[in-house]
């Protein structure tokens, strides 16, 4: 459930938070994360937390070098990553992950491979006017129809519908 989402999410941050620089990047989950059974792997850069929960069977090191392939090409993306391309841009920061990791599983730590995929998804983006053009281009497409006649009467077996007049202004 949600609120389940949000308690875990405050229990992470607390695990994570009240821990002192100097230590090693690795805890035991907590109660709602599955206790022993899981870990909790972080990188703490400047503001931002990387936190990732595996299985006790993953590596360590392995995660933490997945964070840091993670964080370098949000970097590179971004130019300078920040709060707020995280916030205004999730959508691109899940597709960045999901080059990645997907399912569980790790598919790419080749940072330039990432981002010459990121490159491609934006210039297909690009070239279809991206989702929120999408509006603007199906009123344009609707307003450019040919249609010799507008319908203002549609008849469907008893039904019949009166269609208003519409005036592109």
């Amino acid at each position: 459930t949600e609120d389940m989402q949000q308690q875990i999410i405050r229990e992470t941050f607390h695990l994570v938070s009240k821990r002192d620089d100097n230590v090693c990047n690795f805890l035991e989950g907590g109660s709602l994360i599955g206790g022993s059974d899981y870990k909790l792997i972080y990188r703490h850069y400047a503001t931002l937390y990387f936190v990732f929960c595996v299985d006790s069977s993953e590596s360590e090191l392995g995660i933490l070098d997945l964070i840091q392939v993670f964080v370098e090409t949000l970097d590179k993306c971004f130019e300078n990553v920040c709060e707020l391309d995280l916030i205004f841009h999730m959508d691109k920061v899940h597709y960045i992950l999901q080059e990645v990791v997907m399912g569980g599983m790790v598919l790419e730590t080749n940072m330039n491979e990432i981002v010459a995929q990121v490159e491609v998804q934006n210039r297909m983006e690009k070239s279809e006017g991206g989702l929120s053009a999408a509006p603007a281009r199906a009123v344009s497409a609707v307003k450019n129809m040919n249609l010799p006649e507008i319908p203002r009467n549609i008849n469907i077996g008893d039904i019949n519908i009166k269609v208003p007049s519409l005036s592109p202004f």
